[in-house]
């Protein structure tokens, strides 16, 4: 039995190893071909002389909407009878920021947020991590949603946006499929029969079944889950609007309007891991985006890159409680004997 629980483990860590071995390649290679199709030199000249007012636009806007991810983070958990400070669960949405800025992909975090409160309440872990599985789909609904509104105000005043059009059928269907996974009740009686039972290769069968049984749960809470919706499209929307700051301060006037289209597909990219910690990808996006809309590739990569250092700097209280928490046992008083 321990022989093969090592060969389980060995397993899992060459695959880890192999797979962040292909996001680095990818990230590499992507950033490479952008780096050759645009003038380096006139990017960082763009950078640099960057409106700081904008970029601390962009910066306040993703501090404060942090703290409603928390906000919907709660929601959710209240659903379920589990009532949590606000003020505790942003500072758990600010170390998985930092924790996913350190390791390979974003859904690190969410690990992180999950493994954090389950010290607080042990008893609660698959109510914890459906909520926070939740949280994503209900986010990818929201995108869906924003690209369409999107796409719908754009026809007929911009070319080109077919393959958009594609990415967002493709993408709807995928998350139609998700949802009916998640919240059939037939489903449910599938998955419990084949696929939770592989799970136990690697002793996943009963975690896997106590996180599905969480979100199926929700099936009884729509008004959370519609409240939930709400709050992640103004927190999108106002997202956006940073990503506009960040454009308005290299100096791209595109309209909001475009970026209203830009936003959400770049959430919904995003949202796959194929890279390191969305190197590479972002900023291609960026330019290939913003390219359409005749806005030149320094400028989009600067506009990419303001955009991540923004969501950098977002992840900079998570370290610096992360740093407290190490240093704050040297600052103890001893007890007294």
């Amino acid at each position: 039995m321990v022989v093969e629980s090592a060969g389980s483990v060995r397993r899992v860590l060459k695959s880890r190893g192999v797979r962040f071995a292909v996001q680095i390649a990818v990230s590499g290679g992507i950033l490479l071909l952008l780096l050759l199709q645009i003038d380096v030199s006139e990017t960082v000249d763009l950078i640099r002389s960057s409106e700081v007012a904008y970029v601390v636009l962009a910066l306040a806007i993703f501090l404060g909407t942090t703290a409603l991810m928390a906000w919907r983070w709660q929601i959710l958990l209240a659903a379920k009878g589990i009532h949590e400070p606000i003020g505790w669960l942003t500072q758990l949405y600010f170390i998985g920021y930092a924790a996913s800025q350190i390791l390979p992909t974003a859904v690190v975090g969410d690990a992180v947020r999950i493994i954090e409160h389950s010290r607080r309440r042990p008893d609660a872990k698959a109510e914890a991590a459906g909520a926070v599985v939740l949280e994503r789909v209900i986010g990818a609904t929201a995108t869906l949603l924003l690209v369409a509104v999107g796409l719908a105000l754009a026809a007929g005043r911009y070319d080109g946006l077919g393959i958009f059009i594609w990415i967002e059928l493709v993408s709807v269907a995928l998350l139609t499929v998700l949802v009916i996974l998640l919240f059939s009740r037939g489903t449910r009686d599938v998955l419990e029969r084949r696929i939770f039972p592989l799970g136990r290769r690697i002793r996943l069968d009963s975690a896997l079944d106590r996180v599905h049984g969480a979100l199926h749960g929700y099936r009884n809470h729509r008004g959370a889950l519609l409240a939930t919706l709400v709050v992640t499209t103004v927190i999108q929307l106002l997202r956006i609007i940073a990503i506009w700051a960040c454009g308005k301060a290299v100096g791209v006037d595109e309209s909001v309007l475009v970026y209203v289209i830009l936003g959400p597909l770049l959430f919904l990219v995003m949202l796959v891991p194929f890279t390191i910690n969305g190197f590479g990808v972002r900023e291609a996006f960026f330019v290939a985006f913003l390219g359409r809309f005749g806005v030149s590739k320094d400028a989009a990569f600067a506009t990419g890159f303001l955009f991540y250092l923004v969501t950098l700097l977002n992840a900079l209280p998570g370290g610096l409680i992360l740093i407290w928490r190490s240093i704050r046992p040297m600052f103890a008083r001893p007890r007294a004997s």
